[in-house]
């Protein structure tokens, strides 16, 4: 599966997914996407390469041993990491490709906004035409 950056310049590839996906409501994750949470899966490392764009990558170390890397020119999220493990995390909105899983967790709930909660909320498969 391949994924890349909203402009294009950074590109990756993976073998497969490692971990389930989940979807993260912590503090760090919902700053860092500007939004009420990341959907994340771990890979490891050997299942994890760059294609193009490497040298682009900016890093962030959003906490204590952990390292956040974006795009250098479209601020996209790729990857966190805490180098000492034997994966990275993927942020899976940046796949082009379907994983063919599903998320099967929310986690760092006691962090979640409370706007998120309860929604019911009416659904259109794209913007509205009586909202353009």
């Amino acid at each position: 599966m391949k994924g890349s950056c909203l402009c294009g310049a950074i590109e990756y590839e993976i073998d497969r997914i490692d971990m389930p996906i989940g979807h993260c409501h912590c503090r760090t994750c919902r700053k860092a996407h500007a939004a009420a949470f990341a959907t994340t899966a771990g890979v490891m490392r050997s299942h994890f390469r760059w294609l193009k764009g490497e040298d682009l990558l900016s890093g962030f170390a959003s906490s204590p041993g952990k390292w956040r890397y974006f795009c250098s020119q479209c601020g996209s999220h790729l990857v966190a990491e805490r180098p000492h493990q034997a994966h990275v995390i993927v942020r899976v909105a940046t796949l082009d490709d379907d994983p063919g899983l599903r998320p099967q967790q929310h986690i760092w709930t006691a962090d979640s906004p409370p706007w998120l909660a309860g929604d019911d909320l009416p659904r259109w498969p794209a913007w509205p035409a009586e909202r353009a």
